[in-house]
């Protein structure tokens, strides 16, 4: 059999229904996954992977570079989220599987674009988590220095902190999200529910107590500093919402995934969105953005009620919220892996599927692992930083290929259709882009770095293990025209050759 060049390769596309036809299967074997997941319980998803991170974590940190406008970071930060938002329910209720902005690309744009996409998904996803969970040793410290103790510093801290070792703290809470998603998927779902519901709560309250200490006077002038810290702070606070998209990575798990993924996924951005500027616009109402040069969201509380006890509420919340993302986020890098598994361009390893927990077992442990080494030795900034441009990248591509599979399967049972189309997809692509330019110089050196990396594992691996490369062009051609009919009638029987 001769393999397709790899110019011909990597154009060359998977079809919707192949895709649904291996949805939930193993990459070998054939233990399958369950799907037991709510529409609630997927907005959850949604919600546990994006809300936390910005406003505990990083909100403060850009404060006195926005001034008192940091609520229009905020809003700067949504607006390329909200708009690949709608992008991503469209193609979540047109393609019901687990790969998310990766699976999209495929079946669009090609494995090229397709594999550049999951590579910056793995960034986004893998990363992100270990950013989160340096952020949750930081508060770990802060609650500790409320009752006048410390952790040493030798495993306070990763080593870009005087004395610092290693992040104990980090590293442990990525272990505890992956032996709950070992467990299977319904009981990290119903834990994950339990624990936004408790970090809505925590956050509401923070705002109810801030606002009690509001003083206008604190907004004075607050379009001053627009240009750049305004819309520099935007770039970096959009890692806050980075995570939206972990619902399309339970497509595969969903009870009615065409139905219910675009509801998850915008339910749980409008939510995240209003309570992001709400806890901002309190933060600034109650301290003038100088002071948080030198002071967290937790002293807020602690100073405005003079009880230390406030702090302390809020730092477990904190905790809680710091929790619920890595859960959620780790879930979704598993299954990213998996779809990119089952489709060969990563080891079968990520695509096996336990039978007893219907989870892939093995591909969870080896990124936990992975990802919690990393969460105890590498700096939250550069972490979030490289994230975004690799979501950035990710989301631009996501409304190029809605726009994409429009003309090309005009046909296509939608259950929900971007409104204003094109210009929607549109706008969220050039936003993308736009906040893209506002990361340093050192950022996109990075990415570039992680590209090039990204570049040589797919002509290592990825190329020559590739099921649809592996197609003759006289069976690729009959799939995409949609004479191999059995891709779509025969889920079990009808997989490409591996």
């Amino acid at each position: 059999m001769t393999r397709a060049s790899l110019g011909g390769q990597l154009l060359r596309r998977r079809t919707i229904g192949m895709l649904v036809a291996e949805a939930g299967q193993s990459s070998e074997g054939s233990a399958t996954l369950g799907r037991h997941l709510s529409m609630i319980q997927l907005a959850m998803i949604s919600v546990g992977a994006t809300l936390g991170t910005g406003i505990l974590a990083l909100l403060a940190e850009q404060i006195p570079h926005a001034g008192p406008g940091i609520w229009m970071s905020v809003l700067l930060a949504a607006v390329p989220a909200l708009l690949s938002a709608l992008s991503y329910a469209e193609m979540a209720g047109s393609v019901p599987v687990s790969g998310s902005s990766y699976s999209y690309a495929y079946v669009t744009l090609g494995e090229g674009v397709a594999w550049v996409v999951g590579w910056c998904l793995v960034l986004e996803y893998g990363v992100s988590v270990a950013a989160v969970a340096s952020g949750a040793g930081q508060y770990v410290d802060e609650t500790l220095a409320i009752f006048g103790l410390s952790l040493p510093a030798a495993i306070a801290s990763d080593p870009s902190a005087e004395g610092g070792v290693f992040n104990l703290s980090a590293f442990l809470l990525v272990i505890l999200a992956m032996v709950l998603l070992l467990r299977g998927v319904r009981e990290a779902a119903w834990i994950n529910t339990v624990l936004v519901a408790l970090k809505v709560g925590v956050l509401l309250f923070f705002s109810a107590v801030a606002f009690t200490a509001f003083r206008v006077d604190h907004f004075d002038d607050m379009f001053d500093a627009f240009f750049p810290g305004v819309t520099g702070a935007a770039a970096v606070l959009f890692f806050s919402y980075i995570g939206f998209d972990a619902a399309s990575t339970a497509g595969e798990e969903a009870r009615d995934p065409a139905r219910d993924l675009p509801r998850a996924i915008l339910l749980g951005m409008g939510l995240v969105t209003a309570i992001y500027v709400v806890v901002a616009i309190a933060a600034v109402g109650a301290r003038e953005a100088p002071w948080f040069r030198d002071h967290g969201l937790v002293t807020v509380l602690a100073e405005v009620t003079g009880q230390p006890w406030f702090g302390v509420v809020f730092s477990i919340g904190a905790l809680i919220a710091f929790a619920s993302i890595v859960l959620t986020v780790l879930y979704g890098q598993t299954r990213i892996l998996l779809t990119m598994s089952r489709d060969g361009l990563v080891p079968r390893v990520f695509g096996r599927i336990s039978p007893t927990t219907r989870t892939p077992v093995a591909g969870t442990l080896i990124t936990g692992a992975v990802i919690a080494v990393a969460a105890g030795i590498v700096p939250l900034g550069e972490l979030a930083n490289a994230t975004s441009i690799g979501t950035f990248a990710a989301f631009t591509v996501v409304n190029v290929a809605v726009i994409v599979l429009r003309y090309r399967r005009p046909d296509l049972p939608r259950t929900y259709r971007v409104p204003l189309f094109p210009v929607v997809p549109v706008l969220g692509a050039v936003t993308c882009l736009a906040l893209m330019t506002q990361l340093s110089g050192g950022t996109w050196i990075a990415f570039g770095c992680w590209m090039a990396v990204g570049i040589a594992i797919y002509l290592a691996y990825g190329r020559r293990h590739s099921r649809i490369g592996a197609l003759d062009e006289r069976a690729y051609r009959a799939a995409i025209a949609g004479e191999a009919s059995g891709f779509r009638a025969a889920p079990r029987a009808g997989r490409l050759p591996g």
